[in-house]
């Protein structure tokens, strides 16, 4: 068995790592000034009208709703970005021809992806800290919800970065699909406070184990069971790991 060369890990995060200090507005100002403007406008417009939920007031009941959606996009993107960009300079061939394992390229730039993610979400934690009374019951579950979640949806935008032969497919998924599943996945409210048939249909909704089983870390509120939402969360890791193996063992949108 071949050791895991550490020096071609070491040397793609850091890499990708310092594309984040580059471009520091876009990867880190612009979200947490969105996630603020977002938390502005729901906590003045809906926390007039619904001031708690289940003793929690509206404005601290969103902050992990908040942190998923950016969590998710942000994962998502960088991740995305990271592999698409080799592949549209054609530097993924040097890539893939240098002693570098499939594991260790994905081990590289999922692991750069998810860390600017987990730092994007922790500051935005803080933030919301100066502006609403949080508190957080369980903060083992709430990191490890966190890294899990930025784990797996890096892992996704790395098989979206791979399957898009276009900047148009690239932003596609997120813009199209994950940013709507959030915003009705108990983002922004409790789904208990939805008729019996939208509460069915919102189960449906794999955003919701997400969101549920961090907000129960905050508050110990839930839309499903803790133990449900870590079982789906690591479901869609294993899902995601099954995709990333299929595509290197097949060579899928790599080796044309």
């Amino acid at each position: 068995m071949n050791a895991i060369n550490v020096y071609a890990i070491r040397a793609i995060y850091k890499f990708e790592m310092s594309r984040t200090r580059r471009t520091l507005m876009q990867s880190i100002i612009a979200p947490v000034i969105s996630t603020a403007l977002y938390f502005v406008v729901f906590g003045a417009a809906i926390g007039g009208r619904i001031p708690e939920v289940e003793n929690v007031s509206y404005g601290a009941f969103i902050v992990p709703g908040l942190i998923m959606l950016s969590l998710l996009t942000q994962s998502l993107s960088n991740a995305s970005f990271g592999i698409y960009f080799p592949k549209f300079t054609g530097t993924i061939y040097e890539l893939l021809s240098a002693p570098v394992s499939y594991f260790e390229i994905v081990l590289s730039y999922v692991g750069a992806a998810a860390t600017k993610s987990i730092i994007l979400g922790l500051i935005i934690l803080a933030t919301a800290a100066t502006l609403v009374p949080l508190r957080i019951e369980h903060p083992v579950w709430m990191i490890l919800f966190l890294v899990l979640t930025s784990v797996t949806f890096s892992l996704i935008g790395f098989i979206i970065g791979i399957w898009a032969d276009g900047f148009e497919k690239l932003q596609a998924i997120p813009l199209l699909i994950i940013t709507p599943l959030t915003f009705l996945g108990g983002s922004f409210y409790s789904i208990d406070m939805l008729p019996p048939f939208w509460q069915t249909v919102s189960l449906f909704n794999p955003v919701v184990y997400l969101v549920s089983g961090f907000r129960w870390s905050f508050y110990g509120l839930a839309d499903v069971s803790v133990g449900l939402s870590l079982a789906m969360t690591c479901v869609f890791l294993a899902i995601s790991l099954a995709v990333v193996a299929w595509i290197f063992r097949t060579g899928y949108r790599l080796k044309n």
